[in-house]
């Protein structure tokens, strides 16, 4: 079984919000060496809606928002490609190379895994928390940011029982953000 990779952007008080973190171009070119190492995102449907309107390339005209940077345009091109699958009870259909899967979580997820020959990459903060509790998570990356946010959402809240972590890798970006690598201890 290849692995589920779990990779969040975190302020030093726990904020997950996007909203929250500045983005620049080394951090997206990590998020995209993530994905491009992983042969599927594995995602919920709310990190699914936000990324696709986001980063889904413009069908009619080709043209990218006004926002986004020329730096961003690797990440943007890699994630569009990307395979993914979606974990949803309330859509009915998806599309932007993605497959809704239902039935069994656990089982699910394990079957996902089985075929993949990289590994899957996960996002967001429900379906990870789930996946946490069924131990399925092979590697988890926090993206620490030095930043104070005042808000949330948080990471794990209300999970079943605690998991212990061992660092595995450490990487330092220009911003001050760092990236630590930890894998269930088991």
């Amino acid at each position: 079984m290849r692995p589920l990779r779990y990779s969040i952007n975190v302020t030093l008080d726990g904020c997950c919000d996007h909203r929250a973190i500045v983005p620049d171009e080394e951090l997206h070119r990590h998020a995209a060496e993530n994905i491009a190492r992983a042969d599927a995102l594995l995602l919920g449907r709310v990190t699914y809606e936000m990324m696709e309107a986001a980063w889904r390339a413009p069908a009619e005209t080709g043209v990218r928002p006004d926002w986004m940077e020329p730096w961003m345009l690797p990440f943007a091109r890699t994630i569009d490609a990307a395979k993914k699958y979606v974990v949803s009870g309330s859509l009915e259909r998806v599309d932007w190379n993605a497959e809704l899967v239902r039935g069994d979580l656990g089982t699910v997820v394990r079957q996902i895994k089985q075929a993949s020959e990289k590994g899957v990459f996960l996002g967001g903060l429900t379906l990870p928390k789930a996946l946490a509790d069924l131990g399925l998570i092979d590697e988890y990356e926090f993206i620490v940011h030095p930043r104070l946010s005042g808000h949330g959402p948080t990471l794990f809240a209300g999970l079943m029982k605690p998991v212990d972590l061992r660092l595995v890798s450490r990487v330092e970006f220009r911003s001050g953000a760092v990236a630590m690598r930890y894998e269930p201890r088991r």
